[in-house]
């Protein structure tokens, strides 16, 4: 119903919302959208674990009306033919006026990570492929870079300077996601430049296990431990487990979630690691990784 108020196709997901449907409590949230292919990430994570047609049937759904409203939301402009997110538009790192906001990097390699998965999904099931869906993927706008690193977004190059606070979430199009549209070379100066101009005290819980994942995927074994361990405010937890984040917010499951995400990802492995135990750790033996109950294969596909 919320796409289609707006104007949309399929079906847009909030990132909060109230008991009776509406977004909620923020006001940043409607110009949300990082959150819309969530749905069929953890689909495409259900049939890693399940490849079945009995899985496939019962999100088939989902993924379709999350694509559809994706492929809807993204605007063709005609004079570069290509298709672009926003404006108006709030990126993961909400720190920036929706109005001035389009292509935030995130949010464009998950937009290309959603339909495509959302593609195979009809192969799967021995459909067509949607023409709209491969349109989209195949005219998306490129990630926006600058000076030899990723930007926030196509109008941010003030990344590094005013808006170097909240959710560094550029180094997410590489780490959170396998990346297929980033330069591994342009993103690991896209590390290197946030680990050095970031305002580390002025982010949230989940960065740090974020750009544990960005490193490790660049074999940045050394940085993603460093992340992990950086003594920050934001980065500490509690004797009771809870990575607190201020006195009104002392749990944040964001943090906790990531952590989790984050070491797994780096003693298990990802798609296209290096055939070596425990990948995402530093590879000159300084640490010892030991785990046990993780489907190695399932994190290879991801």
């Amino acid at each position: 119903m919320r796409a289609r108020q707006q104007g949309y196709r399929g079906a847009r997901w909030a990132k909060m919302t109230a008991p009776d449907g509406r977004d909620s409590p923020s006001p940043i949230g409607p110009l949300l959208i990082w959150q819309q292919p969530h749905p069929i990430f953890y689909a495409e994570l259900c049939y890693s674990s399940h490849p079945n047609r009995a899985t496939l049937k019962r999100f088939q759904s989902i993924v379709s009306e999350t694509a559809e409203f994706m492929a809807s939301y993204a605007r063709f402009d005609a004079k570069t033919n290509r298709y672009i997110l926003g404006p108006p538009v709030i990126p993961a790192q909400e720190n920036h006026p929706a109005r001035e906001t389009w292509n935030p990097t995130f949010e464009l390699e998950y937009w290309s990570y959603g339909l495509k998965t959302a593609q195979k999904w009809r192969e799967r099931l021995g459909l067509k492929s949607s023409p709209l869906w491969d349109d989209v993927i195949s005219k998306l706008s490129p990630l926006p870079v600058r000076d030899g690193v990723y930007l926030a977004h196509e109008n941010c190059p003030q990344t590094y300077t005013e808006r170097n606070r909240d959710h560094p979430s550029m180094l997410a199009a590489l780490g959170i996601l396998p990346g297929e549209k980033v330069d591994r070379e342009t993103m690991r100066s896209t590390l290197y430049k946030t680990i050095e101009e970031w305002r580390w005290n002025e982010t949230w819980g989940w960065d740090y296990p974020m750009t544990a994942m960005t490193a490790a995927r660049l074999n940045e074994g050394k940085l993603a431990v460093d992340a992990l361990l950086m003594e920050t405010e934001k980065n500490r937890y509690l004797p009771n487990g809870h990575n607190y984040q201020r006195p009104n917010l002392p749990l944040y499951l964001p943090g906790n979630g990531g952590l989790l995400y984050a070491v797994a990802m780096m003693a298990a492995g990802w798609k296209n690691a290096p055939k070596i135990n425990s990948p995402g750790f530093p590879a000159d033996g300084s640490w010892t990784v030991r785990y046990e109950g993780f489907n190695r294969s399932f994190f290879e596909k991801i």
